[in-house]
């Protein structure tokens, strides 16, 4: 077993350390230890992705599961190599976790193919039904359930708030990876629709990798009076700092799906606050431990949502935000 396969996590999001820890197989009744297994959409070193671990372990810390006395948890973090993905999955499941905790719909549609017949509880995945990963929310079926994420009709939402701190914007591009964001088809229809309530141009802009994404935001710098949407993405979510870093450089307004891009550098940001998932997602992992079948546990989506500013970022760009705006923010960045 090699040295980094059990991670160390501290409650609050400190340091994280390898633990090689053995035990009996999975299923052996003698065995007082449970395993997960966790995928987290994130590179190890994003201090996101840390606070997201932080949070499920805080989540199974209240409820009675202790690191060192009943619990091992095995993590893998986030590879824009598809390859490498379904590399880390496979590593562990052939740990034989009692339950996995999947997070992001790309490692999730890897994880169905290779866990048999483990429990999977998800987090913050767009639209489970339609992706086929689960029959229905209320009974999703099989051993896959877990946490949703933004609506199909958050597209316009987010359309909606470009135009208010944006008014003059007239050339809207949407940014998303195909390979990383199968989901972006379900938002594209209720960005037109915000598109025929406010009359802009409307391109799309799939990108693949680094080169693509700044060739993608450089082109859209050259349309008049732009602004850009950028979808949820594990690609882009990877990469916060990279991509607030383009964007300021074209000085176009932006408005991003997750927060972390506006503690980037990104000017504003609505969406599903993740952390708030992952500390729920504990709850299920619980009453699988203790029983309980996924099936019989029904699809949640989210019930927290956050609005981000950054004065900072605004300032650069010339733009005010209207004072709605950040009446309704959760986080200002001044």
């Amino acid at each position: 077993m090699k040295r980094r396969d059990f991670i160390k996590m501290s409650v609050g999001g400190a340091t994280i350390a390898s633990l090689a820890r053995a035990r009996p197989l999975h299923g052996q009744s003698n065995s007082k230890t449970s395993r997960i297994g966790v995928l987290i959409a994130r590179s190890e070193s994003d201090p996101e992705g840390q606070k997201h671990a932080a949070a499920f372990e805080r989540g199974l810390a209240d409820l009675g599961w202790s690191r060192g006395r009943n619990l091992e948890i095995a993590i893998r973090w986030w590879s824009s190599d598809a390859a490498k993905r379904v590399e880390f999955v496979r590593e562990l499941v052939a740990l034989r976790p009692d339950v996995m905790l999947v997070n992001s719909s790309s490692y999730l549609a890897a994880a169905q193919q290779e866990v048999g017949g483990i429990p999977v509880v998800f987090v913050a995945v767009t639209d489970p039904v339609v992706q086929g990963f689960v029959q229905s929310l209320a009974r999703p079926g099989g051993s896959v359930t877990g946490f949703g994420a933004e609506e199909p009709s958050m597209g316009s939402k987010w359309t909606e708030l470009l135009k208010e701190i944006a008014p003059d914007a007239r050339s809207v591009t949407v940014i998303f990876n195909p390979e990383t964001a199968s989901i972006a088809r379900f938002f594209l229809p209720s960005v037109r629709a915000a598109q025929k309530s406010f009359s802009f141009e409307l391109s799309e802009a799939p990108m693949r990798n680094e080169a693509e994404l700044e060739s993608a935001i450089a082109a859209a710098a050259q349309r008049p009076f732009p602004g850009l949407v950028f979808l949820p993405d594990s690609f882009l979510q990877s990469r916060t700092e990279t991509v607030a870093a383009l964007v300021a450089k074209h000085k176009l307004p932006a408005v991003y799906s997750v927060s972390a891009f506006v503690r980037s550098g990104g000017l504003v940001a609505f969406g599903v606050e993740r952390k708030d998932l992952f500390l729920r997602a504990a709850g299920y992992v619980d009453r699988i431990l203790k029983g309980e079948k996924p099936s019989d546990l029904p699809v949640q989506m989210p019930s927290k949502f956050e609005l981000a500013v950054n004065l900072k970022a605004a300032k650069w760009l010339g733009i005010a935000i209207p004072p709605t705006v950040l009446a309704r923010a959760d986080e200002v960045i001044e």
